[in-house]
């Protein structure tokens, strides 16, 4: 199996180039001790699955550049507890996936690992910051991989790749400090299947000795209850998006999906505009700027990519206006409270993305001007359940954009603590129309 994925990826990587370092000597040395271990009977929950790691979550001994030439030669001599736990599951870390520089922006190039492409329209970016996580799991090139969401940088990919992917609530997976203080972020599995993103995530799960913002850990079952009964609230633009309506299009043909298999679907209105999206901002900006700019070495703007330069070059945002965001922010999970939570629904469906027209080159400096961040993050519907992470999100894949060949996705956003809820909704659609990789391929792999 590992062998087919490596043939893959030298088919694959000259065209997506989703991978930073690759471990192939090593994971078979690592394949062969597995099939030893399902030979004696003692295969691990992940025993011999190749997973392709973020290159942001550090491993000892493997490099880690976090996509900038900051930290082109870095390796670090811990691993996370994310990562630890894939290793002691059994899971080959056969291959680093490609983020861009510090994982900042929804698309995925950087001057240290260059551009990363859709495998569906190599013309078209697999989304970000976990790019090349998704277009690996899209390419065949891994089984599984991993990613990371401050502002959707799971669901983005998920979205763009056909894939599936999970945003768990802040705390459920544990992060590296300080990161484990913020409750943007969440770390969280990529897959093609629901069920595989599932066995992932319930290896991932749960916290760790000394980090008193951790979850407890929660096993979503494999097997689920149907969603006969249920009630889904469905929002196609959140109250403050114009999503393309192609975008919108599949949102309600998954939603008439839904409703056949014994769902009541029914619209609501959310009172959400772009204030809360500005305070998401400032938080980034007040928390992350500072964080990062303590470690940036001199002479750090002349070798960091536009869009790091411009996030650094923001005026300082001030405790005020930070506390003023958070009022924004509380305003919104109260919106949404009243009118999906407390009002019956059981979750909410509402789209990824606003478009799947996302150029993999999108404003590099070769190719065009640059691009505002603010123009970057407004093709994004997924920052609003980074502002109320406390809640459970799963991405599946809903249909193909005729206009640019590149998956739809559909978010599918639960109560908090019910981390089961969205896959529940995520499993009846996929067992209806099966994997969107069994209906269709993509172009490249």
């Amino acid at each position: 199996m590992l062998d087919a994925l490596i043939d893959r990826a030298a088919a694959t990587e000259p065209i997506v180039n989703a991978f930073t370092d690759s471990y192939f000597e090593q994971a078979r040395e690592q394949a062969a001790a597995a099939a030893d271990a399902y030979a004696r009977g003692t295969a691990r929950p992940l025993e011999g699955i190749a997973i392709a790691i973020k290159d942001e979550d550090i491993i000892a001994g493997q490099r880690t550049t976090m996509g900038s030439k900051l930290l082109e030669d870095w390796v670090p001599e811990e691993t996370s507890p994310l990562a630890q736990r894939i290793l002691d599951a059994g899971g080959i870390v056969h291959a680093r996936s490609a983020a861009p520089e510090f994982s900042m922006v929804i698309f995925t190039w950087s001057f240290l690992h260059g551009v990363t492409r859709n495998p569906w329209n190599p013309a078209m970016t697999p989304g970000g910051s976990s790019g090349g996580s998704g277009a690996a799991v899209a390419a065949g090139s891994t089984t599984l991989a991993t990613g990371s969401d401050i502002g959707g940088s799971i669901r983005i990919p998920a979205s763009m790749c056909g894939v599936v992917g999970f945003k768990p609530p802040w705390g459920r997976v544990p992060e590296v400090p300080p990161w484990n203080r913020d409750p943007f972020l969440a770390s969280g599995p990529l897959a093609r299947t629901v069920a595989d993103a599932t066995l992932l995530q319930n290896v991932i799960s749960g916290p760790v000795t000394g980090d008193m913002y951790g979850l407890p850990r929660l096993v979503i079952p494999e097997r689920l209850p149907p969603v006969t009964g249920m009630r889904i609230a469905l929002s196609p633009d959140l109250g403050c998006f114009q999503p393309d309506a192609e975008v919108v299009a599949a949102i309600d043909a998954a939603a008439s999906r839904l409703r056949e298999l014994g769902a009541e679907v029914e619209p609501v209105d959310l009172d959400w505009d772009r204030s809360l999206l500005e305070a998401a901002e400032d938080h980034l900006s007040f928390l992350m700027g500072t964080i990062m700019r303590a470690d940036l070495t001199p002479g750090w703007e002349s070798r960091v990519t536009p869009y790091v330069r411009e996030f650094f070059g923001r005026p300082p945002v001030s405790t005020e206006r930070w506390i003023a965001g958070w009022e924004v922010m509380d305003r919104a999970y109260l919106e949404l409270e009243q009118r999906v939570f407390a009002a019956g629904f059981d979750a909410l469906i509402c789209p990824t993305l606003i478009t799947t027209n996302i150029p993999a080159d999108w404003g590099h400096p070769d190719v065009g001007p640059d691009v505002p961040l603010d123009e970057i993050y407004s093709t994004t519907m997924t920052m609003p359940f980074n502002v109320l992470g406390r809640l459970p999100v799963l991405d599946v894949p809903v249909g193909i954009a005729p206009s640019t060949g590149v998956p739809i996705g559909m978010q599918i956003v639960g109560p908090l603590n019910r981390d089961e809820v969205p896959f529940r909704i995520g499993a009846a659609l996929e067992a209806v129309e099966g994997p969107l990789f069994d209906r269709t391929r993509p172009r490249v792999g």
